[in-house]
């Protein structure tokens, strides 16, 4: 190779490395350059929403209630005595006249047939008194007896009725005490256990035989808080709930394992004093009961039982009610993200106070028309810019049945 060819050939390279180099430090220029391209902007982020709105709802509270026969009756003897016999099955249904217990009638038929005997005398008195009077009235005009005698029959007349009066009282008192020998069942029902047998000596008015629970209708009692009686007060005077008389209150009954009376209960009773105690005030509510007249082991319920009371009645006025999964919790407590008239969130505080259904009620925070989001929590915050889309999933309002507001509270 000539010198001249070598020579071109190394210029070449120069050239070739003036590019290279003039290409890697462009790309350093540009970085270093103080003016960048601004990025681009973010979409709007997009929300479900749902419009508030107010309604007319039924306002049920539950309540703890215990269950109680209609008519506990005891059995206590009216004569004092011994037991000769027992005429009823124990736990059986028993009805109205049949008999109980049979006191040993001897003793007593024997003073009752004594009593008559008395009550004979004393009218035979009565009938000699009378004719005595008789004799002596006529003989006092003929001046052949003195005044003296005439007053004498009057007064034998007098006492001798006494006499029988209280001769037929005695016998009315034997007679008494020999049929309360015979212990009936004074109202039907079922009967519980005997505590006391044949050959037992019983005290008058003082010994419980037995009891019997009267079953159609039953009775269960509520206890009501002071403090559910004030709020029901104000809410009224408020006029944001309704209700009717007191005793046209309802009540629908839930058992331990869930189960729900078919039968609905009235309120029959409101005590007039409250427990200070409990601060509670008692209620009571009457159920209908046919199976009670059954045998056992065939009725809903017994007395005893716990069971829980929904009161049924209460309206309440322009009502808000809300999807659970819009409520949100923050350090402040309950709140709603709402989309105002410039399409931008807002955080709301509120108080939630019921759990209806899928829903919460509103009881402060909250206005018919606003617009709360239901979805896209992840993509917001207070301030932010967003466009509101209305929710097809959720629509207000969503009310349940009170079977099914029921089986959610206890589960």
């Amino acid at each position: 190779m000539t010198k001249k060819a070598i020579c071109g050939a190394h210029a070449n390279l120069l050239i070739l490395a003036f590019y290279i180099c003039i290409g890697l430090c462009i790309p350093l220029l540009v970085g270093c350059s103080d003016q960048s391209p601004a990025p681009p902007a973010p979409p709007i982020p997009e929300v479900e929403v749902i419009t508030v709105t107010s309604q007319m709802i039924p306002d049920e509270t539950d309540f703890i209630g215990q269950t109680e026969a209609f008519r506990p009756v005891e059995i206590r003897p009216q004569v004092s005595g011994i037991i000769k016999k027992i005429s009823f099955t124990e736990g059986r249904n028993v009805k109205k006249g049949d008999k109980l217990y049979l006191i040993d009638p001897v003793p007593f038929r024997a003073v009752y047939l004594s009593s008559k005997a008395r009550m004979e005398q004393a009218k035979a008195r009565l009938t000699q008194a009378k004719q005595d009077l008789a004799r002596v009235r006529p003989l006092l005009a003929q001046q052949a007896v003195s005044k003296k005698n005439v007053d004498d029959a009057q007064a034998e007349v007098l006492s001798a009725n006494a006499a029988l009066e209280a001769a037929q009282n005695d016998v009315i008192k034997a007679k008494f005490d020999m049929d309360n020998t015979v212990i009936t069942a004074p109202v039907n029902g079922r009967i519980g256990r005997s505590h006391f047998y044949e050959g037992r000596l019983v005290s008058a008015q003082t010994t419980l035989l037995t009891t019997i629970d009267q079953l159609d209708p039953m009775y269960v009692n509520v206890n009501v808080p002071e403090s559910y009686l004030l709020r029901r007060r104000r809410e009224i005077a408020e006029q944001k709930v309704q209700r009717p008389d007191i005793f046209q209150l309802r009540g629908t009954m839930t058992f331990s394992d869930g189960s729900i009376y078919p039968q609905e209960g009235m309120l029959d009773f409101a005590d007039v004093a409250i427990r200070p105690e409990t601060g509670t005030l008692q209620g009571r509510f009457t159920f209908p009961n046919p199976e009670g007249n059954l045998s056992p082991g065939q009725s809903y319920f017994y007395p005893g039982q716990f069971v829980k009371i929904r009161v049924k009645g209460y309206t309440r006025i322009n009502a808000i009610l809300i999807p659970q999964r819009a409520v949100q919790q923050g350090p402040m407590g309950s709140l709603v993200y709402i989309v105002d008239s410039d399409e931008k969130i807002q955080a709301r505080s509120i108080r939630a106070s019921q759990w209806r259904g899928t829903d919460w009620l509103i009881e402060d925070g909250l206005q018919p028309g606003e617009r709360i989001v239901v979805e896209g929590f992840f993509r917001i915050l207070p301030g932010v810019q967003v466009r509101a889309i209305p929710s097809q999933k959720e629509t207000l309002p969503s009310i349940p049945s009170s079977k099914e507001t029921a089986t959610q509270e206890i589960l």
